[in-house]
């Protein structure tokens, strides 16, 4: 009911009488037209199912979701080998020393802005990156052969040049190895690539199967293009030695197959940017073409700024220029530009020699605590009498083992262990310590004792 006001009549009224007067009306009107919004509002009339009930709730992601299933654990003993990120030997996240000098110096320097960047992303940022991956002497970057362009960690660099290549590429077939990381299927496929695989590991030996692998890719279509790993294979580990990286060269550019690199480690698998580099340089120095995706999440510790970088190695100047202006065409409507705190970070590190050596020096630190926890748990396990040859542990390399267990032994060692891997076996050593590998070892004992 509407509230009744009676205004004095009297010419004496005070102007604070007619201000009162007013405000009661005006809330008045509102009350009534608040009422009347919510009596039609659009949603008012809906009174059963969300449109979206029909939506199935998607598994897991199955690396991922090993964390959100040992995070629900609550045993004192708990173990985290799924994902693909350095712990310290106190099993804490190591953000590098000199990741926080850099860090430091960009926050004290009051000219820096937060405007947005180039498509491209930082011109000082993709320059370096290029030098890094290619090397300083490298013709393709003298000959202005080379485009790069900063994209979202190795994940972003993959889809932006997936997506290149499934519009301006005459072939839309790309063959991964056989296994490989859980996500590569996905941005391939998504970016509108049909996916086919290669022979890669042989499960018999836990070592490589170069033989599959010649005939895969000889069997494949002229043209195809080929994902590599450029080092420390993931999952396996397991890498071809600098001759048969030759041959798989000799294979792909005798039958026009396009090199699509993925280099997520280097520098962390050897301790070495060089050596870890050289399948890369390889085949840029034969002249041809190829794609190299460039990730810093390992090898400076910054998983979650999520810095990357695309480069594509043309014939000829003028072509690589063509090139990048596509790649902005793909990157436009993406994510528009890359974020600059992450890559500022980077070259902030890679322009400075001084910074850059101390870099080097935490890098090899990280490369050289994982050799050792594949030293330990090889012995630990050999300690044990663990039935098997376990020497693939030691000679695979990188941030992760193919363990060779079985999903059912995964599964037992999850269970009465609380150790947490994927169900292929793999398990990260960059999770594991020195009082952490008595217990792993116990487990992959009993599993393989039990289970087999």
């Amino acid at each position: 009911m509407r509230p009744e006001f009676t205004s004095p009549s009297s010419s004496s009224s005070s102007s604070a009488d007619r201000r009162l007067n007013a405000l009661v009306r005006h809330l008045a009107t509102a009350s009534m037209v608040s009422q009347t919004a919510v009596a039609f509002s659009p949603t008012s009339g809906f009174h059963g199912d969300s449109v979206f009930s029909h939506v199935v709730r998607a598994p897991e992601d199955p690396i991922l979701g090993v964390t959100v299933a040992y995070n629900k654990d609550p045993s004192p003993v708990k173990l985290n080998l799924g994902v693909g990120a350095y712990r310290t030997e106190e099993g804490k996240p190591l953000v590098l020393n000199v990741v926080r000098k850099a860090e430091q110096m960009l926050l004290n320097d009051k000219s820096r802005v937060k405007e947005y960047l180039p498509i491209v992303g930082i011109a000082e940022f993709n320059k370096l990156s290029a030098k890094l991956i290619f090397g300083a002497d490298s013709p393709a970057i003298r000959e202005n052969r080379v485009t790069t362009v900063q994209c979202l960690s190795g994940t972003g660099s993959l889809r932006v040049g997936a997506e290149f290549l499934a519009r301006h590429y005459h072939q839309k077939t790309i063959y991964i190895p056989q296994p490989t990381w859980g996500n590569h299927p996905k941005v391939f496929t998504l970016a509108g690539l049909s996916v086919q695989t290669y022979r890669y590991y042989d499960p018999t030996t836990r070592g490589m199967n170069f033989q599959g692998l010649l005939e895969d890719l000889g069997s494949a279509p002229s043209g195809s293009i080929v994902l590599l790993h450029a080092c420390a294979h993931n999952p396996t580990g397991v890498d071809p030695t600098l001759q048969q990286w030759e041959q798989i060269r000799q294979l792909m550019r005798s039958k026009a197959l396009l090199p699509f690199f993925d280099s997520a480690y280097q520098g962390f698998a050897s301790g070495n940017l060089d050596v870890d580099a050289q399948s890369i340089r390889m085949f840029v120095a034969d002249g041809g073409e190829c794609f190299v995706a460039q990730s810093y999440a390992k090898n400076m510790g910054l998983y979650g700024e999520r810095v990357g970088a695309l480069s594509v190695v043309c014939r000829a100047a003028d072509v690589a220029s063509k090139v990048e202006s596509q790649l902005k065409l793909v990157i436009r409507p993406m994510f528009s530009n890359p974020p600059i705190h992450g890559a500022s970070i980077v070259a902030t590190i890679l322009k400075d020699s001084n910074m850059f050596n101390e870099w080097t020096i935490e890098l090899k630190a990280m490369a050289d605590r994982i050799i050792s926890m594949r030293k330990q748990l090889f012995d630990a396990l050999r300690a044990r009498g663990a039935p098997g040859d376990w020497s693939h542990i030691i000679k695979q390399i990188g941030m992760f083992t193919f363990t060779g267990l079985n999903s059912k032994q995964v599964e037992f060692m999850t269970r009465e262990y609380h150790i947490y891997m994927t169900s292929d076996g793999r398990i990260s050593m960059a999770g594991l310590s020195s009082k952490t590998v008595p217990h792993l070892a116990d487990a992959i004992h009993a599993a393989v004792t039990r289970m087999s």
